[in-house]
């Protein structure tokens, strides 16, 4: 492994593997995961994380399956937004859950990926952080100076680690980056194959076991670069059914609200997808920033129809690091960002 940090790959590799990645992903999801469907052949593909948030309230509360009876709905695990940016550029998903790092790379470049952001999921928080490992006597992100550090590339935890590392006065060539999903990062933190690792719950939360934290995205966005989960709809299923789209809206809507005045539910419902208790569920949840409904459609995150919010100039600061860090070969233009940002109806539709 380089110990700079590499290109990503060719818009060419990632359609060849798109397939692969989702049937993947559609082989590791529950037997639940599916609605039963009227018969009229309408289907909804949607991504989503193992990862706290209000996509796993719709899910598991059946939200959009009792909102649309008439559509199939499946929903599809995905480790890391790499992979979901493969899906799309597949054609096998609708909407799904993706990083605003992965979202700022998909827009990027002579052909962007044909989505557009429509919602915000979460604000990252103490929900992804950087890790070493106790016994390395690393106490600060300067220490990680010639060591290891995993973290899935073309995240929002990379994206992170990154602006950590430039914050501390290093260069990812003063470190060994290694790519690693969050399940292979447990295991090459056990092997004591790494020193440390940028990631997201719930594989934080082993790590935090037997490591100290030295900075999470929390204090990286007080400091000017917050990273977000987003929620992101193809241009072919704005093309044929935006009213589906207004629907989805409204019952993730509802998740944001339902954690606020239902938090026992809301951490049961977090729980039972997880498969974790509901005490480390509710520590969990705890980690994440969740904005209200009304704040999402604010001036301050995603906007509203013909006005998009400071989002716009997030996803646009964030490309230009990228770039900067020879993480992309150039940065949109901010009228390019615009428009991949999906916003007609907002905020009426939620009403």
């Amino acid at each position: 492994m380089s110990r700079s940090v590499p290109q990503g790959p060719s818009r060419r590799l990632l359609l060849a593997g798109a397939l692969a990645a989702v049937s993947a992903a559609v082989t590791g999801c529950s037997s639940d995961s599916e609605a039963s469907s009227s018969g009229s052949g309408k289907r909804l593909r949607i991504g989503y994380f193992a990862f706290p948030s209000g996509d796993l309230i719709v899910k598991n509360r059946k939200l959009l399956e009792k909102a649309l009876p008439d559509h199939k709905i499946t929903w599809i695990k995905f480790d890391s937004g790499a992979s979901v940016n493969q899906a799309f550029l597949g054609k096998s998903l609708d909407i799904a859950a993706l990083g605003s790092s992965p979202f700022a790379r998909g827009v990027s470049g002579a052909s962007p990926i044909p989505y557009k952001v429509a919602w915000i999921l979460d604000v990252a928080g103490e929900n992804e952080a950087l890790v070493a490992r106790k016994g390395s006597g690393i106490t600060d992100v300067a220490g990680l100076k010639g060591r290891t550090i995993a973290t899935p590339f073309a995240s929002t935890s990379h994206y992170s680690l990154l602006a950590a590392l430039e914050e501390a006065g290093l260069k990812p060539s003063d470190v060994k980056l290694i790519d690693l999903q969050p399940q292979p990062i447990i295991a090459a933190w056990e092997r004591g194959d790494i020193d440390a690792a940028y990631v997201w719950l719930p594989t934080l939360d082993e790590l935090r076991k037997t490591g100290t934290q030295l900075t999470s995205s929390k204090e990286i966005g007080a400091a000017g670069k917050p990273t977000l989960d987003l929620a992101v709809v193809s241009d072919e299923l704005i093309a044929e059914d935006p009213e589906v789209i207004d629907t989805w809206r409204k019952v993730e809507a509802e998740a944001l609200r339902l954690i606020r005045s239902d938090p026992e539910g809301s951490v049961k419902a977090v729980a039972d997808e997880l498969g974790i208790s509901t005490k480390d569920a509710e520590a969990q949840l705890s980690q994440g920033v969740f904005l209200t409904p009304e704040e999402v459609t604010s001036a301050d995150w995603l906007g509203t129809d013909g006005s998009p919010g400071k989002l716009l100039t997030y996803v646009t600061d964030t490309a230009r690091f990228l770039a900067d860090q020879k993480q992309i070969d150039a940065a949109p233009a901010e009228s390019a960002v615009r428009k991949a940002f999906y916003l007609k109806g907002l905020p009426d539709v939620l009403k």
